[in-house]
This record gives structure tokens, C-alpha cells and sequence, in this order.
């Protein structure tokens, strides 16, 4: 029986890819900081263990890593946060809520992947979620692009480091999520794909073969089909 971690799965693309893996018969250990709807959107999911916490509090990181036990096939750091919405320019960024943005969507990663890396398997699948605000210069998305494009070359050197394993940034595209709509306050955002879409090309990570690297999902689940 495979083995995953994945963090913000109380919706969005974490709860999506969660639904997909415990209909496989995986054991999937999940998080989100809202006990209630990760209790709500997981219990009747067969195989899913939820540990509600916040991702940046290493007792609660240790109790995620402690609840999949040994021989962890999957780790998928998807929480993330945006910071202040709507999104500021850079030069009037509140400086401690960019603390916070880098806390989540860059330090919790790291700190996650250090506590699980003794309980992975030899050929484990690591998945960072990144976005397209790492590499294109959107303006107020500096603060949330600019932790996102951290993420990216901290996988890339996790990759080079860990050459067992399998480590993946992953660019999942636009999604009619939460966070999509926080980030677009007050707009339709109906048009975005749900993030269901954006599982199939997971999967070709997770099912597949590919080098360690930086991927868009779309552009996998076109070579899946």
C-alpha cells in the first residue's frame, strides 16, 4: 500500500489530488490549518488520516511525519498562502506578512521535506506546487511570486542533492480556487478550470518516470492522454 503527505488538502488542488489517491487505496496523510473543513471534506474518504495544524509549527510538521510512519511513496507541499489581498505593490508590501508568505510557501516546504526524509522510500515522489508568478513578473505578485520562484530553485537543488529520489516544481496553472479568488477579489473567476483538472497531470509525475525538474501540469496531462 502506497504511502503520501499532502499539505492544504482541505480544497482545492490538495483535496482534488487527495480524493484521487484514496479512491486508488493509498494511505493519504493530510493537513489544513481549518479543523472543521478538513474534517468535513475527508471523512468519508477510505485511507485518509487528517491532522489539522499549521504547516509553518514543527510539532504539528512532526505529526504529520509521525502519522504516515515509514516508507512515505509521496510528498506533495501544497499549502500555500498569499499574503494581502488585493495584492500590493512591492513598494508598499507589508514586510511582515512577506515574512509570512515565505514562511508557508518556502520554509514549511523545507522543514516538511528535512522531517519526512528519513521515513521516504529510495525512490520517493517529491511535489512542490509552484505557479506561473515564479517566473513572470505579474505586477502585485511580487511577494507571492517571488517566494513561489525560491520554491523553485530550492527543489531544483533538493533534486541535484537527492539524486534517489524524484523532485518535482510544479506549475499547476490557473484553477478556480480560494486562493485564485483572493487574489482576484470581487471578479469572476468562473472561467478558470477546476482544479480537477489539473490531477491528471500529477499523476504522470507521480505514475510516470520523468527526471527531477520543473513541470506545468497541463502540458503533462496532454503527453497522458
Amino acid at each position: 500500500m502506497s504511502i503520501a503527505i499532502i499539505t492544504g488538502a482541505s480544497r482545492g488542488l490538495g483535496l482534488a489530488l487527495t480524493r484521487t489517491l484514496a479512491a486508488r487505496g493509498w494511505t493519504v496523510v493530510v493537513d489544513a490549518r481549518g479543523a472543521e473543513a478538513l474534517e468535513a471534506a475527508t471523512r468519508d474518504l477510505p485511507g485518509v488520516v487528517a491532522v489539522a495544524g499549521d504547516i509553518t509549527d514543527p510539532h504539528h510538521r512532526a505529526a504529520l511525519v509521525a502519522a504516515a510512519g515509514d516508507g512515505i511513496d509521496l510528498l506533495v507541499n501544497n499549502a500555500s498562502a498569499l499574503g494581502p489581498s488585493p495584492q500590493p505593490a512591492l513598494a508598499d508590501y507589508p514586510l511582515d506578512a512577506l515574512r509570512r508568505v515565505l514562511d508557508v510557501n518556502l520554509l514549511a516546504p523545507l522543514a516538511l521535506l528535512q522531517e519526512a526524509l528519513p521515513r521516504l522510500r529510495e525512490h520517493a515522489v517529491v511535489v512542490d506546487v509552484s505557479s506561473d508568478a515564479a517566473v513572470e513578473a505579474y505586477p502585485g505578485w511580487g511577494g507571492y511570486g517571488a517566494s513561489k520562484a525560491a520554491l523553485d530553485h530550492l527543489t531544483a537543488v533538493l533534486a541535484v542533492e537527492h539524486p534517489s529520489l524524484r523532485v518535482y516544481a510544479v506549475d499547476p496553472g490557473d484553477m478556480r480556487t480560494q486562493l485564485h479568488q483572493e487574489a482576484f477579489p470581487g471578479e469572476d473567476i468562473s472561467d478558470r478550470p477546476p482544479p480537477e483538472d489539473s490531477v491528471p497531470g500529477l499523476l504522470e509525475l507521480v505514475d510516470g518516470t520523468l527526471p527531477s525538474g520543473r513541470y506545468r501540469v497541463h502540458e503533462l496531462a496532454e503527453a497522458r492522454r
